[in-house]
């Protein structure tokens, strides 16, 4: 029996046998690649293979607390709701016993809770309990006590319940809010009680101090630390409230204030020495309420003019006592024993909260004293009268105190006693501001008041270029014993001399660290001083004629001696104000001679010819330098004064040329002035054409254009390698583009000629010599003056022509250049290269 299938379905279904073996490969090279990953891949670890639990938005112990606050809460409102709304539809027996009963269970519920470990619970219940209590209080006024006064019977309410709380927390020590609950209603008897019994401020204010000085107590000896935070939070409102008031009664009645200010001071200074952590702040606090106290006293029994000097003496005394304390910590030998005791020590936070209270109050009073420097230092510099009128300008702060000099004068006194580098800096601007202060404190007169200004200026600078005695007894400060690997090593200055100071600056880790000389910070601050009291006397001897020249000598001679002995970068400065003064005495000549803005002009130029004249005897080179290039500048109002004059501004403009022509005999300046001396007798140059009505450009160009192309040749000569556009190029441009401008507006043919002519051999020159700049400029200079001429032809040309010619014609020109455009590119980039390998 044949049971062949025919080919056809046999065909059939052979294609869809190999169909699933495609299928089922597929699926099995798919899972063979799954497990050469999992066996070749590196071991996860267990856990990160398990999949992860969802993450929780809160955790169990913030849900319970949130559940048991919200259920205290919901509480706390019904028991007010009862209190307040149904407390009186009950009967006093029903009312008795609802709260004792409720108050009872709240406040026991607690210990039950805690043998159970609900800690949270409990903590909830007895908050209940807490404010059950104040609600009983309350319904205790209202129902048998409604007679008494409030605030009487809620100071003494306050007083009871902060017992009671405090037995209560301490009793059952694992609840943490019945404490600090308790040290809250223990702020409120006393500030009551004065309130009820009718007190004013100041009894208000003790009894905020006597509480303050309870909670500064309960910080000291308490160990939870939520009661010491509430503690120290009431003390600070209380006391900061009871201090305050001291200082308003301070002003108002000292003898009332100092008591309450000298008492929390006490206080404070006591929690300051039993707390190191809030020495500082605490220490300076009673420093501030000492100063106010014994100032107020002080300054009820002196003039209004001697206030804030008081309150700076008490102040400075105050500051004193951080050198005191250190005295009194050094070791003492007994004698004939030979052992070592030390004095009594005030804690270093304490010692520096006290100094640093005294230090801030002085550093208030000396700003207080500022406004006379500023006013006799800016003053003269705000002019209302005319220059050498003989008039002086109204006196300012005539009102101002003259204890402000007497303010500057301690302040100095006392950072000079200090051996430090910026006491001693202090010391010396305090100095300087109180010699500029004087003439306004004292009000002097014109004379005494230049004579002081000149004279401080004077001291000022003396003091800048030889600061030595102002660095003796400076401290050098410890070095550590020996340099560590994590660290740079010290090397400290050394300790003999008249400069020992420990002003390190870093210069790399390993490495020494440079010495900062205390003279030359010192020589700054007196420098900085210095040339500010120069320009304000100069400013006030504006006033008058003979004083104007006196003052200028003056200054120009002290800037000398700084420039002849100062260190480098002072005499720089030096050299460049007396520039400036010698400048203002030229000025000043001119101005009583009576002479004209253009003489006066040639008269500044003797300040360049001199500063040049001394510039080259001058050492070392950066004095030099400063000193010309500030004489220069002093030629540029010159040229300004002389404008008016085209003859004499020519004048001018020359002679500036032969100063610069002088100073490029020099070899280190003789780049910058030969250009500065040829740009010079050029401009004097076109200014004196110009006064003669000279209207040809070629009479301003070729000036220019020949020097330029000698100069071009020269550089060609040196170096084969210049560029003929560095060279040549702005030689000829001079001439040739001016020019050009001038042919195309010029309606004679002389111009166009010449220019053509000029073009032409430039550009045949170019060509010769292979020199790009001639050759591109000759050419197209040639090419538009020629079209310049071809112009009216080609115009009246077109003009006969008919309309479509033109058209026509482009278009027939734009076809042959199609035609041929591959032949045009590879002529016009042949023109290109040959142009380009040209000079």
């Amino acid at each position: 029996m044949d049971n062949s299938l025919p080919p056809a379905d046999e065909l059939v279904l052979v294609d869809r046998e190999l169909a699933q073996l495609d299928a089922r490969r597929s699926q099995l090279l798919a899972r063979r690649a799954w497990l050469l990953q999992v066996l070749y891949a590196p071991m996860a670890p267990a856990a990160a293979m398990r999949p992860r639990p969802p993450v929780a938005d809160s955790t169990p112990r913030s849900a319970q607390n949130v559940l048991l606050t919200l259920g205290g809460t919901l509480l706390t409102i019904a028991a007010v709701a009862f209190t307040l709304v149904s407390w009186g539809s009950m009967g006093i027996g029903g009312r008795a016993a609802v709260l004792f009963v409720v108050t009872s269970a709240a406040l026991a519920a607690p210990v039950a809770l805690l043998r159970r470990s609900l800690v949270s619970t409990a903590e909830s219940v007895a908050a209940l309990g807490l404010a059950l209590m104040v609600l009983d209080a309350y319904a205790l006024h209202r129902a048998a006590l409604s007679e008494t006064d409030g605030l009487g019977y809620a100071a003494v309410a306050s007083a009871v319940l902060a017992g009671a709380w405090t037995a209560y927390g301490s009793a059952l020590s694992r609840l943490r809010i019945p404490l600090p609950v308790a040290v809250v209603a223990g702020q409120l008897p006393l500030p009551l009680g004065v309130l009820a019994a009718g007190g004013g401020p100041t009894a208000f204010a003790w009894a905020a101090l006597v509480t303050a000085a309870a909670d500064g107590a309960v910080v000291l000896w308490a160990r939870p630390a939520s009661v010491r935070i509430t503690a120290v939070t009431g003390a600070v409102v209380l006391g900061g409230w009871a201090l305050l008031t001291g200082g308003w009664l301070s002003l108002a009645s000292p003898w009332s204030g100092a008591p309450l200010l000298v008492a929390g001071a006490a206080v404070t200074l006591y929690v300051a020495w039993r707390t190191p952590a809030l020495a500082v702040a605490a220490s300076a606090v009673a420093g501030l309420a000492v100063v106010t106290a014994v100032g107020g006293l002080l300054r009820a029994a002196v003039p209004a003019d001697w206030t804030v000097p008081v309150y700076v003496l008490c102040a400075l005394v105050l500051a004193s006592v951080w050198r005191l304390g250190a005295t009194a910590a050094a070791p003492s030998v007994s004698a004939g024993s030979g052992t070592t005791t030390a004095g009594p020590r005030l804690p270093r936070g304490v010692r520096l909260g006290l100094a640093g209270a005294g230090a801030g109050v002085a550093s208030l009073g000396v700003v207080w004293a500022l406004p006379p420097v500023v006013a006799g230092l800016l003053g003269p510099m705000a002019r209302t009268t005319g220059v050498w009128s003989g008039e002086h300008a109204g006196r300012v702060l005539t009102s101002f105190p003259a204890t402000a000099a007497l303010v500057l004068a301690v302040a100095v006194a006392a950072f000079a006693a200090v051996p430090r580098l910026w006491t001693r800096c202090a010391a010396l601007v305090l100095a300087w501001g109180l010699l500029t202060a004087l003439p306004v404190s004292l009000d002097l007169p014109y004379a005494a008041t230049l004579a002081l200004q000149l004279l401080t200026a004077a001291a000022a600078l003396w003091v800048a270029v030889r600061p030595g005695p102002l660095t003796r007894g400076l401290r050098a400060a410890e070095a550590p014993a020996g340099p560590t690997s994590a660290g740079p090593v010290l090397t400290p200055p050394s300790a003999g001399g008249a400069t020992p100071w420990a002003g390190w600056a870093p210069t790399g880790t390993g490495r020494q660290l440079s010495a900062v000389e205390p003279g030359t910070v010192l020589g700054w601050a007196a420098y900085a001083g210095g040339l500010a009291s120069a320009l304000s006397a100069v400013a006030l001897a504006l006033d008058v004629r003979g004083a104007t020249f006196l003052v200028l000598g003056a200054v120009l001679g002290l800037l000398t001696g700084v420039a002849v002995l100062g260190t480098d970068a002072q005499r720089v400065v030096a050299a460049c104000g007396a520039v400036l003064a010698g400048t203002g005495l030229v000025v000043a000549v001119a101005a009583a001679g009576g002479f004209e803005d253009h003489w006066t002009a040639l008269a500044l130029l003797l300040v360049p010819a001199a500063t040049a004249a001394v510039g080259a005897r001058t050492r070392p080179p950066a004095v030099a330098l400063a000193v010309e290039i500030t004489g220069a500048a002093v030629a540029l109002p010159a040229f300004g004064l002389a404008v008016s004059r085209p003859a004499f501004l020519a004048l001018a403009l020359a002679l500036g040329g032969v100063i610069a022509a002088a100073t490029a005999v020099r070899p280190e300046r003789r780049r910058f002035a030969s250009w500065t001396a040829a740009a010079l007798f050029l401009l004097a140059t076109w200014v004196r054409l110009a006064a003669f009505e000279v209207t040809t450009p070629e009479a301003y160009t070729l000036p220019v254009t020949v020097p330029a192309l000698v100069a071009g040749y020269l550089r060609r000569r040196r170096d084969a390698e210049a560029s003929s556009w560095t060279a040549y190029g702005p030689g000829l441009a001079a001439t040739l583009l001016p020019s050009l401008a001038a042919a195309w507006t010029d309606p004679e043919w002389v111009r166009p000629l010449a220019l053509g002519v000029a073009a032409l051999v430039v550009t045949l020159l170019g060509a010769r010599f292979r020199l790009q700049a001639l050759l591109v400029l000759g050419s197209v200079v040639l090419a538009l003056d020629g079209l310049h001429e071809l112009a009216p032809y080609v115009v009246q040309a077109v003009g006969a022509l008919p309309r479509w010619l033109p058209p026509a014609l482009a278009g027939l020109l734009l076809l042959a250049v199609g035609a041929t455009y591959e032949q045009r590119l590879r002529d016009a980039r042949r023109l290109r290269d040959r142009v380009a390998r040209m000079r």
